[in-house]
């Protein structure tokens, strides 16, 4: 909580995504490298899935990080609606448009990787529906704060929504238990899980942890970016007027 704290000023902030911004690019250059040639090289046909499987370490990875990054804008909203905290606004924001890339891309993968495996493109299913719900929502609040011409109003609006869209979460991860659907149960992420075989289960780990890293880059260099630009909107905004003498004849 400390830290947090520490980070919660701006200007310590920008300090510290000095050297955070380059360390989270090469870890994910390195793992994801690393995590392709694992996964495309290395890795073996799944007895199920055949060569299909290797969908996995793309679809897996992306469907975390899409509600990783959703609930980081959930946290970030709530400090921001209760303590109206404009650097929890930009980290909100910065993480909106590649939890949405993230969410899009889990959704392509499953449509392909389900082609083969279920003989279908689409299912109506809890899962896929509620993905599908949750790209909506990322849209939704991205298209908030680009309509709204007040910034305050727009962090208001954007935060509850936020903060409601949540409830998608749970949803997202419980929906293979509480409704019949293609989707296999967990698999490693729970107790009593039958897991992966040592082969499959290492280059997904890579690959996730290639996935998280780019989703802290795209963060950071957000959250730098859209500081950068209420500094200048400020520095602009306290410029003294200056009045010439035409200004006077006129």
């Amino acid at each position: 909580m400390r830290f947090i704290s520490y980070l919660a000023n701006p200007a310590r902030f920008l300090r510290f995504s000095r050297f955070a911004t380059p360390i989270s690019g090469w870890l994910a250059f390195g793992f994801l490298g690393l995590g392709l040639i694992l996964a495309l090289f290395i890795s073996p046909p799944a007895v199920e899935h055949g060569e299909a499987v290797r969908m996995m370490y793309v679809h897996v990875p992306a469907a975390w990080c899409a509600m990783a990054a959703y609930a980081a804008i959930a946290i970030a909203s709530f400090v921001s609606f209760v303590w109206r905290h404009n650097l929890a606004d930009s980290v909100a924001r910065s993480l909106a448009l590649p939890g949405a890339a993230f969410t899009f891309l889990a959704l392509v993968t499953g449509s392909l990787w389900g082609r083969p495996a279920w003989g279908t493109w689409w299912q109506w299913d809890g899962r896929m529906t509620s993905v599908l719900v949750l790209l909506m929502i990322y849209i939704s609040y991205m298209a908030i704060w680009n309509i709204a011409s007040d910034r305050k109003q727009a962090s208001r609006l954007a935060a509850i929504l936020a903060m409601v869209g949540a409830l998608n979460l749970p949803i997202i991860k419980f929906s293979v238990n509480w409704w019949n659907t293609l989707h296999q149960p967990a698999t490693i992420s729970e107790p009593g899980a039958p897991g992966l075989p040592s082969e499959l289960l290492t280059p997904l780990l890579v690959m996730t942890l290639g996935y998280t890293a780019l989703l802290a880059w795209f963060a950071l260099r957000g959250t730098e970016a859209e500081l950068v630009e209420l500094k200048q909107q400020r520095a602009a905004g306290s410029k003294p007027a200056r009045v010439t003498l035409e200004d006077m004849a006129s």
